[in-house]
């Protein structure tokens, strides 16, 4: 799209006299090499209409996505004869789809139903169960408990007791005792949308089991017997067993390397892999399905070459490649079939279709392609820190290897054995340099981290991975059905535990991971737009995106936090105050809140504080524990929150109680010298299908009952 534009503005005639072009010779060269790149920008503008969908704060007619999609294929058809505007209406065709595809798959989502208020006793068939470290979690569906009449059709997510002693299976029905609960707003005005993810993943809500589960048997053959349930269980005996032989950290590891399950894994294990950068090791995605299938292909193609019989007469190459697809294929739905791993698939499988077809094998353009299908299956992942992360580094990669096509084969050509040792060693940390640059916008954005040792811990931990960890967990997968899988386990465990050797030692090195004030959504889209001019871009045009990303890297040193946060049930109450973080905690208040604030904020030293009765003060904003709020308050300070409801009205003052909260949802507040800015979250989501409707008091009447 670039190219094209700057093509057709080179061509544009003058008012008089001859054509000349509008720009120099260089420039004009540049685009025309860039436009053979036009069709990579398709993905992309696919995205930016899932995105603009997203960014609304008013849900859209249910008839608008179908309508531009009409406009845009409008557009491509009447310029279809000249260049730029068949570009043009390409990309705007692009976008409409995205658009329309997110659109579909919100109207099409079940309804969202209000889950009773008190504790029930629910009967539902298991889906899916995750072993904790204390207990059990299960995914239920088809739930009914009493005033019910029709199954429930969204999933819950429900945590058994410690200690239950419930085996359960995936497709046998179960009774229980349970308190559900929706899930949660975002903790603050702009952090993570639990609700939006439900939403488009099919939940319901979260339930804590009060009572123990009675198993009630298998509903049918199908859902007993389906794929989705074969793998989950599946996928459950292979935790099992792998926590057998390895009880320890190390098989946490193990277990969620062969099925994808990282709740295993405990606390501080989990940390020291996200502060050391090596957490992208737990989430499987092509790292792991490319040693599966890589081995698969090595080990059977050397079989067959053994075999004189089937090396003289048959293809095995090609059946090696469709051997090891295959197992990439029980691989994805052994793990639950992730999005970085339908990426992941999709690119092997471009890449197998390319090898048989004697063709470029890995390329930007079969990245493309893989993008759009896991988009249109499932648009909403655009907005996941997996989808990001895992594209990002995977483009960053490709054009990195592109960069250099042309130069490493004359590098090796001259290369001994010394040298070529030294630039596998160095092609392993500049890849891991090139992944890390790529991710860590998303990093910062998701989860305001910086990993600073990163490439040291890559170094380091990756090859074992790669040539212990994962080869000995794929034997152990093929010795299970005889009983025999300790002998790979132990080996494979020995590799874990080495990992997470490294991971504590180097999450251990002062500034590891240092805490990052939240990156705004303009940081992220800089950094985006500047890393997509970078990969696809084949020209000196693509340095224009290195200023745009290190602009969005430095936007968290912009960001301003909030002066002033009170949680979804004014609970908790943080100020911003001097590089410090106050907070007042009701009783039975959870602390979540308060710690996604502090990340947020770059994660300021917090302090507690004892208020006493009428209030007290922490720069201009007044706390008052108990209503009623003294009136000399009024006009006195900017700001009045509360813990309960405060019944006043301040024509000199913001007032934010229980009840504001209430209708909603968190508020948080910044301070000006002209007033103060009160964003809540309803203002800054608006009125979408994720999120509830607004609550209005006992005997009130809708708006619309009135008119």
């Amino acid at each position: 799209m670039v190219a094209l534009a700057a093509r057709m503005v080179a061509r544009a005639r003058l008012p008089f006299g001859r054509a000349r072009p509008v720009m120099p010779g260089w420039l004009a060269a540049l685009a025309a090499e860039e436009a053979g790149g036009a069709a990579l920008w398709l993905p992309v503008a696919f995205g930016a209409g899932i995105a603009l969908y997203l960014a609304l704060t008013q849900e859209p007619d249910p008839r608008l996505g179908a309508v531009v999609v009409l406009l845009a294929l409008g557009l491509l058809l009447a310029g279809r004869a000249i260049a730029p505007l068949r570009a043009a209406g390409a990309a705007a065709l692009a976008m409409a789809l995205g658009f329309a595809a997110i659109q579909a798959r919100a109207n099409l989502a079940a309804v969202v139903e209000p889950l009773p208020p008190r504790a029930v006793v629910l009967e539902a068939r298991i889906a899916d169960v995750v072993a904790l470290p204390q207990g059990q979690r299960a995914t239920l569906a088809d739930a009914m408990w009493e005033g019910r009449t029709t199954p429930l059709r969204r999933t819950l997510r429900l945590r058994l007791r410690a200690g239950d002693p419930a085996v359960l299976q995936p497709g046998e029905r179960v009774r229980v005792r349970a308190l559900l609960r929706p899930p949660s707003a975002p903790a603050e005005p702009g952090a993570f949308d639990f609700q939006r993810a439900a939403f488009f993943g099919g939940a319901a809500g979260f339930g804590i089991a009060l009572g123990p589960v009675e198993r009630l048997g298998s509903t049918s053959v199908a859902e007993a017997t389906g794929l989705s349930g074969w793998f989950a269980r599946l996928r459950r005996d292979v935790v099992a067993r792998t926590r057998a032989v390895l009880p320890g950290p190390d098989g946490a590891i193990a277990a969620a390397l062969l099925t994808g399950q990282q709740s295993g894994i405990g606390a501080g294990d989990a940390q020291a892999m996200r502060d050391s950068g090596l957490s992208h090791l737990l989430s499987v995605s092509g790292l792991h399905i490319g040693i599966v299938m890589g081995t698969l292909f090595v080990v059977l193609r050397l079989l067959l070459a053994l075999w004189e019989w089937a090396a003289l007469r048959l293809p095995i190459k090609a059946m090696a490649l469709v051997a090891g697809l295959a197992g990439g294929g029980f691989y994805m739905g052994l793990t639950g079939a992730e999005v970085p791993m339908q990426r992941s698939f999709l690119m092997a499988a471009l890449v197998v279709l390319a090898l048989l077809a004697g063709r470029n094998a890995i390329s930007l353009r079969a990245l493309g392609l893989a993008a759009l299908v896991v988009l249109a299956i499932r648009p909403d992942a655009l907005a996941s820190a997996s989808f990001q992360m895992s594209f990002a580094a995977v483009a960053a990669l490709i054009a990195g290897f592109e960069a250099l096509r042309g130069r490493l084969p004359r590098w090796l050509e001259r290369a001994g054995p010394a040298r070529r040792v030294l630039m596998v060693l160095a092609g392993l940390v500049v890849t891991s340099v090139l992944a890390s640059l790529a991710t860590a916008p998303y990093a910062a954005f998701h989860f305001q981290r910086a990993s600073l040792y990163g490439v040291a811990a890559n170094a380091v931990a990756v090859p074992l991975t790669s040539f212990l960890v994962m080869p000995a967990g794929m034997l152990a997968m093929l010795l299970m059905p005889f009983g025999l899988e300790w002998a790979a386990l132990v080996a494979m465990g020995y590799g874990c535990r080495a990992i997470l050797v490294v991971a504590h030692a180097v999450a251990a090195w002062p500034g590891a991971a240092p805490s990052l004030p939240a990156m705004p959504m303009w940081g992220l889209l800089a950094c985006t737009l500047g890393l997509v001019l970078l990969c696809l871009l084949r020209t000196r045009l693509r340095l224009a995106g290195l200023p745009l990303f290190v602009l969005g890297m430095l936007s968290p040193a912009l960001h301003v936090p909030p002066d002033l946060v009170v949680s979804a049930d004014a609970r908790v109450i943080a100020v911003n105050h001097g590089g410090q973080m106050f907070y007042a905690r009701a009783q039975g208040a959870s602390l979540f809140a308060l710690e996604v604030s502090r990340r947020r904020a770059g994660d300021p030293p917090p302090v507690a504080l004892a208020c006493g009765l009428p209030f007290c003060r922490v720069g201009e904003i007044a706390i008052v524990p108990q209503g009623p709020a003294p009136a000399s308050l009024c006009g006195a300070v900017p700001v009045i929150v509360g813990h309960e409801p405060l019944r006043m009205r301040c024509g000199g003052s913001v007032v934010i109680d229980r009840f504001d909260v209430w209708r909603d949802g968190p508020h948080a507040v910044w301070l000006h010298p002209d007033g103060a800015l009160v964003v809540s979250d309803r203002a800054a989501r608006g009125d979408r299908p994720w999120v509830p409707p607004p609550r209005l008091a006992r005997g009130a009447l809708p708006l619309a009952a009135t008119e």
